[in-house]
């Protein structure tokens, strides 16, 4: 897939653009500092190095002087520090080593206590830079000021080199880890290619298909299996919404094809006709096409989860008032708690035991019992008939869509089917259920829906 927009914003790459900068830019960050610090404990190192040698020599050249007023050339003892110079009170040199014979006074700051090494280093001419250590002694002939000093030349002209070592090290180390984590993600994201592309082959005609799940147990096998589970989710949606499809189009194909089948006789031969009675079997094939529509629109917005209202209301009495709303063809008793107090949409819930009053009276021999009461946390409805029950198999193919067991087609031509599964997708929609349970010879529905907080 190409990606538009400005290529310089980090937002615009790839996942493996993005990783491979990151992943530079701290590893240039510390091996910078780690390479600075580096440099740091270097310099420290050898100045320290140097500065003890220093002071052990001035301090032998102070020791020697105090023993002794040397005049014109004293001995080295360390030929590393072989600058030495004894300078009076008056600023007049009186002893040198070798290499400073024919120098003047070093132009220096004399150190302020006596015995106090003071460490610098100078540009001396002939010798170039010289770490130089000066101390004030007191002799019997007076004060005198002792200079000791090193070249550095040696480690001053490889500073540049040893800094540009460190420079290259940096670099290439920091390019290869970015070339390493370029590898290492191209690597990892292998599979997630793979995986994309096999999506991308697969459609609503070939939705059986998954991807390859490799081989190591990692994120991307967890991916992988994520997504064929998702795949598998959408092929039995698909499958599902193919056989409703076929369902529905059956359901509404019968009445369709009686009413017209009837219009169609009926005008062949109009003046033989008994209109009033026609009007009358076209009209309830027209009730019962739009009893499916109606079911149908419901079972649709309860499956969207499109947002309805809800209120608070006393359970107990919705049942009692559904119970005895109409005259029904058994006698139905009903036990309801006072002050059941449910969150739901009312007309929904309505709906829902009008269904399950139905469909008892409907398998029904000579009674209906209706309960609703608390039970933990929840509002308890169970709806009994005294009919031929339910066969434990059937249970839970009573609220497939369009299933209608043998005994339902007989007593109710007219049904659609759908009643059962409406009022088990409203029970869901409000955090509850609805099961068919043991009862004691007849059908026993139970419904259940969570109490609303006080």
């Amino acid at each position: 897939m190409r990606i538009t927009g400005d290529w310089t914003s980090p937002s615009c790459w790839s996942v493996r653009a993005r990783v491979t900068a990151t992943a530079t830019l701290v590893v240039a960050v510390l091996l910078t500092a780690g390479a600075v610090l580096f440099y740091q404990a270097v310099r420290v190192t050898v100045y320290e190095g140097l500065r003890e040698e220093g002071r052990e020599a001035a301090t032998e050249l102070a020791s020697f002087i105090r023993t002794s007023d040397p005049q014109g050339r004293v001995p080295v003892h360390d030929p590393q520090f072989g600058l030495l110079q004894v300078v009076s009170a008056e600023g007049d040199v009186v002893a040198y080593s070798e290499p400073m014979r024919g120098r003047g006074p070093l132009d220096v700051p004399a150190p302020r206590g006596l015995d106090e090494p003071a460490y610098r280093t100078i540009d001396m001419p002939g010798e170039g830079p010289v770490y130089l250590v000066t101390q004030r002694v007191r002799t019997r002939h007076g004060p005198r000021i002792v200079h000791a000093g090193q070249p550095i030349t040696v480690m001053i002209g490889y500073k540049g080199l040893f800094i540009g070592l460190i420079m290259a090290v940096v670099l290439l180390g920091t390019a290869a880890v970015g070339w390493i984590v370029s590898l290492s993600v191209r690597r990892a994201l292998r599979p997630v290619r793979k995986m994309s592309g096999e999506l991308a082959e697969i459609t609503d005609r070939a939705l059986d298909r998954r991807v390859t799940v490799p081989g190591p147990v990692d994120e991307v096998s967890e991916l992988a299996e994520s997504v064929n589970v998702t795949l598998g989710r959408l092929e039995d949606v698909l499958t599902r919404q193919r056989g409703f499809v076929a369902d529905v189009s059956h359901e509404l194909r019968s009445p369709l094809t009686g009413l017209r089948a009837q219009l169609e006789v009926a005008l062949e031969h109009p003046e033989d006709e008994d209109w009033p009675a026609v009007a009358r079997s076209a009209l309830g094939d027209a009730d019962r096409l739009q009893a499916i529509v109606s079911d149908l629109l419901i079972l649709a917005k309860v499956g969207a989860g499109m947002h309805v209202p809800r209120e608070v209301i006393d359970f107990g009495g919705l049942v009692r008032a559904e119970a005895v709303r109409r005259e029904r063809r058994v006698p139905v008793e009903v036990s309801a708690d006072e002050r059941l107090m449910v969150r739901v949409t009312p007309h929904h819930m309505v709906r829902v035991l009008t269904n399950l009053l139905d469909n008892a009276e409907r398998h029904a021999a000579s009674r209906i019992w209706v309960t609703a009461a608390a039970a933990g946390p929840d509002a308890v409805l169970e709806v009994r008939d005294d009919g031929a029950g339910i066969a434990p198999g059937d249970r839970e193919r009573i609220f497939w869509r369009f299933q209608r067991l043998e005994e339902g087609r007989e007593r109710d031509r007219g049904g659609s089917g759908l009643g059962l599964t409406i009022s088990r997708d409203i029970a869901r929609a409000h955090g509850g259920t609805l099961v068919a349970a043991d009862g004691d010879g007849g059908a026993r529905f139970v419904l259940r829906v969570p109490l609303a907080e006080p």
